[in-house]
């Protein structure tokens, strides 16, 4: 019998862990609780979880100061749930390691949905080093530098790939304008937000347009997504 997935929720209001046992157990999951960050940091230590949500607002430690800790030794999936709605907070948490975010109160079918995509992205990050990524009619051949929409070659730049890569290796996940600027242009180019806007127009007049549907999302003030499905063009 395949072993249950295992989520750890770190939260310190009794009725948000109850409801999110609930909904979590009638989905397969299994489900470990936690109303202190210092508990939960020990359960995941003993526990190895698949995944965490973790609350900010912990009576005892900072949620940030929980992720740092989490981060130092893991890189199971981190869904930070928060009542902050400022993008700085977010960027902030993306950069520290979280692997998406949820604003309360939230839609259970979303936080579902989040839950599926980090699991598969953790999953093909340990399972592929140079993926091969199918999104619909679109691939993306991370190894051999090469995207085709209908089996048919689109020809991009190095740097619209590495952007388009970046975004694909992370299907359904928020990746970050930092993460981006780091990764492409490197450490130096952090505040050069406007290449994002240049290089984001370029994917999608070569990539969505012969695809005919929308597959990159703009997260304002916070970064990019790629949609897992890629949506019909309105």
């Amino acid at each position: 019998m395949m072993n249950k997935v295992k989520i750890l929720v770190i939260d310190d209001e009794l009725s948000v862990r109850k409801l999110l046992r609930y909904v979590l157990e009638a989905e397969g999951y299994q489900v470990l609780e936690a109303g202190t960050g210092e508990l939960g940091l020990m359960y995941n230590a003993s526990h190895r979880p698949d995944i965490i949500l973790l609350d900010l607002g912990l009576p005892d430690l900072e949620g940030q100061v929980v992720l740092q800790r989490i981060r130092e030794w893991t890189n199971s999936p981190v869904l930070i749930l928060t009542a902050n709605k400022e993008d700085d907070e977010k960027v902030k948490l993306l950069d520290m390691g979280a692997d998406d975010y949820l604003i309360k109160p939230f839609n259970m079918q979303e936080l579902l949905a989040r839950i599926r995509v980090a699991l598969r992205h953790a999953n093909r990050l340990e399972n592929e080093i140079e993926p091969v990524i199918q999104i619909g009619d679109l691939k993306v051949d991370v190894g051999a530098h090469l995207v085709y929409v209908r089996d048919e070659e689109i020809k991009l730049t190095g740097t619209e790939f590495s952007f388009l890569a970046l975004l694909s290796k992370n299907i359904g996940r928020v990746v970050t304008q930092n993460q981006l600027l780091n990764e492409i242009w490197g450490p130096g180019n952090t505040e050069n937000t406007h290449y994002l806007r240049v290089y984001a127009a370029q994917l999608r007049k070569k990539v969505e347009v012969p695809l005919g549907k929308k597959l990159i999302y703009t997260e304002p003030g916070v970064g990019y997504r790629m949609l897992s499905e890629p949506a019909e063009k309105s």
